[in-house]
């Protein structure tokens, strides 16, 4: 007799394995030792779209059982003619439905899973003594790609509501911890490091749902994350023709100029110093003005004074124009005196 082991069902559905396949249709009750399967679904998606192979056996099925009266599936079961119950049989109960007359039950998971039933069932599959159901995890509904991006938005309008600090804080409270978390994130980049990668990224994506969750409080011009992702969208599809377009690009040259020309439809700027942020690091801010005159074809002397910041101020100008981002080339010689420093420390004790 067939057994499947239930180590996987607190899982989300996007990782359970299918152990019909897409299309395939339910084994029929009524013959052998029964059939009982646990049908997992997602939070992640609306309620009711489930798998062609999940409204195959809900309709085929004897018996239909669910522990939660709130799942978010019922609704839509009922409202197919799916008789469902509210129930939490054991797996004693389960396995005696099942086996003598060779029935189908299935059990609607609940968000937890269901660890009593699980650990239940394979403690009498284990003993070797038991006539056992065939037993089927099925997955009824899969995450999307993108799909935990809606947890950090629910977990996000919780906070706000419930925590005291979080509920008070402003675009301007939050600024300096976006530069923070973006100096971590261009850290973790250059050191290689992968798990700090993983790490940093979501730390400056929670800096992105902050700030549209504290926009969507604004009383004059609110916005939400829908609205952020929306805008990038748009700018997205409109600044790559030669992908959601007619336009060919056949070289990374050819997707630059197709970058800056739909940039400047956009801005419509007066000058091409618009729009570089003055209060970035002075390298770095001295290698975009440079990379704004260059693309832009002027030839601008470069202003000449007293201090070593002109000399800076050529140096920045000087790397842009050989491809090397100055910041990066000085925080690497910084990363190279800290060791250097580290080594004098260590000889001195």
């Amino acid at each position: 007799m067939a057994c499947v082991t239930f180590d996987y069902v607190n899982a989300d559905a996007a990782d359970a394995p299918d152990t019909t396949g897409p299309g395939a249709a339910p084994r029929p009750g009524g013959a052998g030792t029964g059939r009982l399967v646990l049908l997992t679904t997602s939070h992640r998606v609306a309620p009711g779209l489930l798998s062609w192979p999940a409204w195959q056996v809900l309709r085929t099925a004897d018996r239909v059982l669910a522990a939660d009266p709130h799942h978010p599936q019922l609704p839509y079961l009922r409202e197919a003619g799916i008789a469902v119950e509210t129930a939490a049989p054991t797996a004693r109960e389960l396995v005696d439905y099942c086996v003598p007359g060779g029935r189908t039950a299935v059990v609607v998971t609940s968000a937890d899973g269901e660890s009593a039933l699980t650990d239940g069932l394979a403690r009498l599959a284990g003993s070797g003594r038991e006539p056992m159901p065939d037993l089927e995890l099925l997955p009824g509904s899969y995450d999307l790609p993108g799909a935990r991006l809606l947890d950090l938005v629910q977990v996000m309008d919780r906070i706000r509501a419930a925590c005291p600090w979080s509920s008070i804080r402003t675009h301007r409270d939050l600024a300096k911890y976006g530069l923070e978390e973006a100096y971590e994130l261009v850290e973790a980049i250059e050191e290689g490091d992968r798990a700090a990668l993983r790490e940093e990224l979501g730390d400056v994506l929670l800096q992105v749902v902050f700030h549209a969750r504290i926009a969507q409080d604004d009383p004059d011009e609110p916005f939400s994350v829908d609205d952020v992702a929306g805008t990038i969208v748009e700018k997205l599809l409109h600044r790559h023709p030669h992908v959601f377009g007619d336009e060919a690009a056949e070289t990374p040259e050819d997707v630059k100029a197709h970058w800056l020309r739909t940039k400047a439809e956009e801005k419509q700027r007066s000058s091409v110093t618009e729009g570089v942020p003055l209060a970035q690091p002075g390298l770095a801010l001295a290698a975009k003005l440079a990379s704004r005159a260059r693309t832009a074809g002027l030839a601008v002397p470069l202003p000449a004074g007293p201090g070593i910041g002109y000399e800076l101020l050529a140096l920045a100008v000087r790397a842009e124009a050989e491809g090397v981002d100055p910041e990066a080339a000085l925080r690497a010689a910084a990363r190279a005196y800290r060791d250097a420093v580290l080594a004098a420390e260590g000889e001195a004790a």
